[in-house]
């Protein structure tokens, strides 16, 4: 069976989207493990399922590349933003503002420009939710963590510095699968370079090591906010890539590009 099938990435944290009604009754899980093969399939972070409707509001259903669901990915949602104004076309007027229906509730997106196939997008995220500091005990250490729910559950641990790779390696997956997360967990190793700056490296639940995590980045900042001295308007550097987190009153607001790869159609049965 084919259907349509598209590409986009943000900073790297690459998705590919399938419409809803093309693939149901299938299973998506095995599904998604096949198309996220980076070498046997088109390889990506995860997929997410979609609809849209023509007054700019939309679903999605973001399952990771292993197969398990997520709540929601902030450069996923992003992507899916970019990826329907695109086929929009360019002689249609963008819709400006999206309003998407996502399993941790509806989220908002307002267009703040594009550039050919890329689009930037300023996500409304919501509110942090069960904000805590506890010291956690991982691969025979101690490690100061900030643990909240972004939409999705996250575990932030602030450092004088970024971990090597290989101690990156053996800390991450470690956190990501510790006790005190049942359903597994987010990972950001964060270092708050300024009141204004952030830097990141992050291990998502699902997934591995990943280039960019819009909700691990807009994580990371209310940790760095609550334990590391930042402002609540700081840019946060990943390994692809650096966007706007802003913690106002009403919520989080994470800013930044997204790219439309391609629109295909999968033809593997």
């Amino acid at each position: 069976m084919s259907f349509q099938i598209s590409k986009a990435h943000a900073y790297g944290n690459d998705f590919l989207f399938v419409p809803r009604d093309q693939v149901a009754g299938r299973a998506l899980d095995a599904l998604t493990r096949r198309l996220c093969q980076r070498y046997t399939g088109l390889g990506a972070d995860g997929v997410i399922y979609y609809s849209a409707e023509a007054d700019g509001t939309a679903t999605m259903r973001l399952i990771n590349a292993d197969g398990s669901p997520s709540e929601l990915s902030g450069n996923g949602l992003r992507c899916l933003g970019a990826l329907l104004t695109h086929q929009r076309g360019a002689d249609a007027p963008p819709i400006r503002e999206w309003r998407v229906s996502t399993d941790a509730g509806w989220k908002t997106l307002t267009l703040a420009g594009h550039h050919d196939t890329t689009y930037t997008f300023r996500a409304a995220l919501g509110p942090p939710e069960h904000i805590t500091q506890e010291p956690l005990e991982v691969a025979g250490e101690t490690l100061p963590a900030v643990i909240l729910t972004m939409a999705n559950p996250q575990c932030v641990v602030l450092v004088p510095e970024l971990p090597t790779p290989e101690r990156f390696a053996r800390l991450g997956p470690a956190l990501s699968a510790h006790p005190r997360f049942p359903a597994g967990t987010n990972v950001e190793f964060a270092v708050v370079d300024a009141p204004d700056r952030v830097r990141i490296v992050i291990w998502e639940r699902g997934v591995g090591p990943t280039h960019a995590s819009g909700t691990g980045a807009s994580a990371s900042a209310v940790a760095a906010h609550v334990a590391g001295g930042a402002g609540r308007d700081v840019l946060v550097e990943a390994p692809g890539g650096t966007q706007r987190v802003e913690w106002l009153e009403e919520g989080v607001f994470l800013t930044g590009d997204a790219e439309v790869l391609f629109d295909g159609v999968w033809l593997p049965r």
